[in-house]
């Protein structure tokens, strides 16, 4: 596929296929991307883009026999200008409208440069039909490092940034993972079992710390500009390192006791141990059970019931390394009420679900944030609705309603009692997305589709005095919206041209909220996008 659109918005993609043998085969995905903005720095005219490239292979040798080994390797790049957005109105809380949504507090000297190298070998040995045994091994480095202005409300864009507030990291992550497991089906009194066992080890090793400013280091004025470039770390700041070792076993048996019946009973043992550079926390040992349990009723090919609950807990030394072993790990308790169901002989799938989501000792992954737990409590009740499929020969259509009733149980230690009540940052009680298409004639096609969020709070929910005006709860609040989107398409066995044009209407909304509440970033304007697809 080959694109170009507004905002020399340009990108190239490769899907290829090759058989080698006869049961071996090659593919390699290709992809390079470069989009401008209609956000701008009046200062100088500098904005923000992105412009990033990546490669996946992957190679297959004993496909469908009892011994099969696959190769991949995943690698993408990253040089984007970062753009943080505009900051919010200490008055109204609302989006600030002075300097307009189209301001750019960064410029072309600011990164957000990215490295991602995965690699896997994955093994499958078919011992007979219905048992296998399989086992993956995965390698990753995750490099990143990034210099962002963040907006301010008081200063307008400069040419040189010393109005913004730089935000700059420079992170290496890396990680060793070994996934085994073993199936088996089997009948027992009648019952048939579906079984799973494995083992899992996971080995990381983090690094980050602040960038060394080589500008101006006094105050920021006209005359005092920062400068940082990538991965130049500052001798002088605290970094924080960590390595972590995850070992797990679990077991898992899925019986049909009824015809048409299912039962799904799990159990995960996690051992997790971290040492990190945090002098007040500086290592954690935890040793947790995960459990799941699942009922599902299938009265016909074309409908499906099921009431499924897990209680887990997340090992991964990277999501405690603001905390170490200060506090207890971070848990969560879901149960969900759900069905599925296929019309239109099976051309059309629905599914909802309604759920309660409930987790303790919530853990922060925001590296600029100095709280380390977001609450010792929330929960969250949930009702979804999707929809996709083909209604009739012509009409596609692919739907989704979710409405989200969050809450904060239990507050976070030191932080304001009052949050205690509050919907949690960053979660709006709705978000629907419908996108449909029609085909009016034999190679034409036509799609519209529409984005709907209702409104965000920004705020830190662990700080010792909260967004309260008067006792009222007030956070900086990113607006509900609703975007617009088309597509025409002119379609060919061999080939496709389409012409995509994103918020119709054109209209402002604001797309992404920093959760702390500092910014919220506005989402694109108009835009046309005209792609040709060739398949051979």
């Amino acid at each position: 596929t080959g694109s170009f659109g507004s905002e020399d918005y340009r990108e190239g993609t490769a899907d290829l296929n090759k058989t080698l043998g006869e049961n071996s085969a090659l593919r390699v995905n290709l992809m390079k991307r470069v989009e401008g903005s209609w956000r701008e720095n009046p200062a100088n005219g500098d904005e923000p883009g992105i412009d990033r490239q990546g490669a996946a292979l992957s190679y297959v040798y004993g496909m469908g026999t009892r011994d099969e080994l696959l190769l991949s390797h995943y690698y993408l790049k990253t040089r984007d200008t970062p753009d943080y957005g505009v900051p919010f109105d200490s008055t109204t809380k609302r989006p600030l409208k002075r300097y307009g949504s189209s301001a750019f507090w960064g410029t072309d000297d600011t990164f957000d440069d990215s490295d991602t190298n995965i690699s896997t070998a994955t093994y499958t040995h078919r011992f007979q039909p219905g048992t296998e045994w399989r086992t993956s091994v995965r390698f990753a480095d995750y490099d990143r490092t990034y210099w962002a202005l963040a907006p301010s409300a008081a200063n307008p864009p400069a040419a040189t940034g010393w109005s913004g507030g730089s935000k700059t990291r420079n992170y290496d992550y890396q990680t060793v993972a070994l996934q085994s497991d073993l199936t088996h089906s089997l009948t027992i009194a009648g019952m048939r079992h579906e079984l799973l066992a494995g083992f899992e080890y996971l080995k990381e090793d983090g690094h980050w710390v602040a960038l060394r400013n080589l500008g101006c280091t006094g105050k920021s004025s006209p005359s005092c500009a920062p400068y940082y470039r990538p991965g130049i770390e500052d001798p002088k700041a605290s970094a924080t390192d960590f390595t972590g070792n995850s070992y797990a076993l679990l077991a898992q048996d899925t019986i049909e006791f009824l015809p048409q019946w299912k039962l799904t009973l799990g159990v995960r043992r996690d051992e997790l141990d971290a040492d990190y550079s945090h002098a007040n926390s500086p290592s954690l040992d935890f040793g947790e059970n995960s459990y799941r349990a699942g009922l599902s009723w299938l009265p016909s090919e074309n409908q499906h019931y099921y009431l499924s609950w897990s209680d887990s807990f997340s090992p991964t030394a990277d999501l405690y390394q603001l905390s170490g072993g200060e506090y207890p790990p971070e848990r969560s308790d879901v149960i969900e009420l759900g069905a599925k169901w296929m019309l239109f002989e099976g051309n059309l799938s629905l599914r909802a679900a309604l759920y309660r989501a409930t987790k303790e000792w919530e853990r922060n992954q925001d590296l600029e944030s100095t709280g380390a737990i977001l609450s010792r409590k929330r929960r969250t009740d949930g009702l979804e609705l999707e929809a996709a499929g083909r209604i009739t020969e012509r009409w596609e259509v692919f739907a989704g309603l979710s409405l989200m009733d969050a809450e904060i149980l239990e507050v976070a230690p030191g932080a304001d009692p009052r949050f205690k009540g509050k919907r949690p940052r960053n979660t709006p009680d709705y978000t629907f997305n419908l996108w449909t298409t029609y085909r009016f004639m034999p190679h034409w096609k036509a799609g519209l589709g529409a984005e709907t969020k209702g409104e965000r709070y920004g705020y830190s929910p662990s700080a010792a005095n909260g967004p309260f005006v008067n006792g009222r709860f007030s956070p900086n609040t990113a607006p509900a919206y609703t975007r617009w989107d088309a597509m025409l398409a002119y379609e060919q066995p061999s080939y496709t041209v389409r012409l995509n044009v994103r918020n119709l209407f054109d209209k402002v909304y604001y797309d992404s909220l920093y959760d702390n509440g500092g910014f919220v970033v506005p989402g694109t304007d108009r835009a046309v996008i005209l792609t040709a697809e060739f398949k051979f």
